[in-house]
This record gives structure tokens, sequence and C-alpha cells, in this order.
């Protein structure tokens, strides 16, 4: 029997039915505002604290987010006990997991960032199933895993020779961390979808949570909050908050509660390769055969993940 075109998505079982071409749509588009933000992000390091970044990020993006919560006429105001969700994801996505990568920049190259982060593909499927007990289907399993060999084969010769102790392995510990943290946000998202919670309302005032604790942070650290009026720092900050965060956390909410954690998360492993992708134009980089090699495991991978599951 099909499925009603009218049915909430935290009623049906996202994992277990077919994409549709929207779903396609918004996978894509997250994909490439996430992949081009690792750019973006470059102009963001220098003068101004990371923490203050952060901070000037989601001011720009929390009042959009709120005007286009307003615009789909969800509600804006929530009982005290529907907000311990928008603490966590505040806590989570939109605070602790900048912060942790952040700073995990300043001590490992990019490419094992990129690693660290497409382990959310696998770390997604984990948690769910300890969470939700949805069931750990193999193909994504073997997608997960495939993804995040393929991103280490294509960041390979960045990644040659890497000494794992003292800084380098701070930063590792600090990406993991981010990567953890990132992973809860997304079943405290499906938690919050499964209790009628709107996406864009819970994402706002998320990001308003997320403010709060980065500020903190960043006063406990004694920063000031200046900012960079160069234009390659507020070019990269109009893109990080109106794309790379407005946009894309808005499209990333949305597709945990039609596809399923499990399928959106392998978006943390094709961000890396439309940034390689980029660097192939802008920065010159040359495809080894192991790259590409890397890049044909990630794009396997990517359909055993998005393929519908056989019933």
């Amino acid at each position: 029997m099909p499925q009603k075109a009218d049915k909430p998505a935290a009623d049906r079982e996202p994992n277990a039915r077919a994409m549709a071409p929207l779903d396609y749509g918004l996978y894509a588009v997250s994909v490439l505002i996430w992949g081009l933000s690792w750019i973006a992000m470059h102009y963001q390091v220098g003068k101004v604290a990371p923490e203050v970044s952060v901070v000037w990020r989601f001011v720009v993006a929390a009042p959009l987010m709120f005007m286009l919560a307003a615009a789909r006429g969800e509600r804006l105001r929530f009982p005290l006990g529907d907000h311990r969700y928008f603490i966590g994801l505040g806590a989570a996505i939109f605070s602790t997991n900048f912060i942790l990568f952040y700073h995990a920049a300043q001590h490992v190259a990019s490419g094992l960032l990129s690693i660290a982060f497409s382990l959310a593909s696998v770390g997604n499927i984990v948690l769910s199933a300890l969470i939700f007990r949805a069931r750990i289907e193999r193909r994504a399993v073997a997608g997960g895993i495939l993804g995040v060999a393929g991103v280490a084969a294509m960041f390979y010769p960045e990644l040659n020779g890497l000494d794992l102790s003292g800084s380098a392995m701070l930063g590792l510990l600090l990406a993991l961390g981010g990567t953890l943290s990132f992973c809860i946000a997304n079943m405290i998202s499906v938690a919050a979808q499964r209790r009628r919670l709107p996406v864009f309302a819970s994402a706002a005032w998320g990001m308003v949570y997320g403010i709060c604790f980065v500020t903190l942070v960043a006063v406990a650290r004694g920063q000031t909050f200046t900012i960079d009026w160069s234009p390659a720092y507020l070019g990269g900050l109009a893109y990080l908050s109106i794309c790379g965060s407005f946009m894309a956390f808005a499209i990333y909410f949305t597709l945990l509660g039609r596809i399923g954690a499990a399928r959106t998360g392998y978006t943390t492993v094709m961000y890396p390769v439309v940034a390689l992708m980029v660097s192939t134009f802008a920065e010159d980089y040359r495809w080894s055969l192991l790259a590409a090699l890397g890049l044909a495991a990630v794009l396997l991978g990517n359909v055993l993940i998005l393929r519908t599951p056989q019933k």
C-alpha cells in the first residue's frame, strides 16, 4: 500500500522508504554548501579568536532562521520542557562541535579533520541503534566504512608521515570529540522532531543557546569581541552565516526527519570530496591513483547508503 503523502515524517521509518526527488535535491545542496564551507573557514582563522568568529556566525544566522520559521507559520514560543531540546542542540552542534573543530585545526592538517568528521556517517548509525533501537543495515555500515576509507585515501599525501603524538594527538582527540558532539546533536534533532517540534524554530532557538554557550567560553578565555573588517574575513563570515549555517542547517535537519540519520550522516563523507574538487581548480590539487580510488570508494559508499533497502 503506498504511503500517504501527508503522513508526518516523524511517523515514518525514514531509512526504509525510497528517496524522493526532493530528498536527492536537499542532499546535493547540503553537500555542496558545506563542502564549500571548508574553504570559507580558512579565511576565518587569524586576527579574530575562533570562539568569537562562531558567535558572529550565529548572531547573523539565528535571526534569519527565526524569520524563516515565522514565514512558514511555525510557532516560536514553547513551554520550558521543550527548551531542553533546544539547549541540547545549542550545546552539542552550535557550540561544542564548532569550538572543538576550530581548535583541532590549530594542531592537525585539514585532511585528518575531514577523516574524523566523516566518521559521523558511522556514528549516526550506532547512536540511532542505541538510542532509538533503529535496525542497523549492513549496507549502511559497509557504505560508511567505504566512505571513511575513501576520504583517508584521498588525503593520504597530506597525512603521509604524520606523527600522532603530542600536539597532533590532541588535535585528533578534539576532532573526534567534535564529531561525537555533532552526532549527539543529530539524535537530539530526531527526538525533537518526533515530539512534533518544528524544525526551523528548533534550529533558531538552538542557535540562540549556542551563542550563549560560546560567548561564555570566550569570556572565560579572556577573548576580545573584535571583528576583522577585511573583505576576505567578511566574505567568509557572510557565506558561513547565510549559506553554511542558516541554509545548510535548515536543510540538514529537514533531511534528518525525511530520510533518517544514517543516510543524512553520509553527507559528512561527501563534504571533503567537494572541497578537493574545488582545490583541483583553485589550488592546483593533483589527483593520484590512490586519490581516484578513494573517490570511487566514497561514491560507491554513497550508492549503498542511499539505496532503498530490500524488504
